[in-house]
């Protein structure tokens, strides 16, 4: 067991390896939409629906809102994309959830593995992506700003 002691320690220092370099990915878009505001810049990659259509998709802004949101400016974020705040609070329920039951061993149910969540899921980003599109009053509200 001793002769492949060498091969444990690099794996290890391989993965160690792989959450710095993630880790530092991150950061560093973290602090590219913190300090760079998409609206101002050519450089970011733009919707291509958007580009060959002129419609929006469900994503339309959402690189504005992660700008926005570093900035802690809330209402941007939901003139941008709203459906980016409906993704948050999900995410944010997930990661709660799961906290909760590893750190302090309680088994609560988490209904993003319900069967039918993603249909309903899937149904709510549908029916965003119609109602964004439609160039009147209230639905054109829905439009990134």
């Amino acid at each position: 067991m001793e002769r492949f002691s060498f091969l444990h320690t690099k794996v290890v220092s391989l993965m160690t390896f792989k959450h710095v370099a993630i880790f530092l990915l991150l950061l560093g878009i973290v602090l590219l939409y913190l300090n760079i505001n998409p609206n101002e810049v050519d450089f970011l990659p733009k919707c291509p629906l958007y580009f060959t259509t002129g419609l929006y998709c469900p994503g339309c802004g959402s690189q504005r809102a992660t700008h926005q949101l570093l900035n802690l400016n809330f209402l941007g974020v939901v003139q941008q994309n709203l459906l980016y705040v409906l993704g948050f609070v999900i995410f944010t329920y997930h990661i709660v959830i799961l906290g909760l039951n590893r750190f302090l061993n309680k088994t609560y149910y988490n209904y993003i593995y319900h069967p039918k969540t993603p249909i309903a899921l899937l149904l709510v980003i549908i029916a965003f992506w119609i109602f964004r599109n439609i160039p009147t009053y209230p639905f054109n509200l829905l439009a990134p700003q």
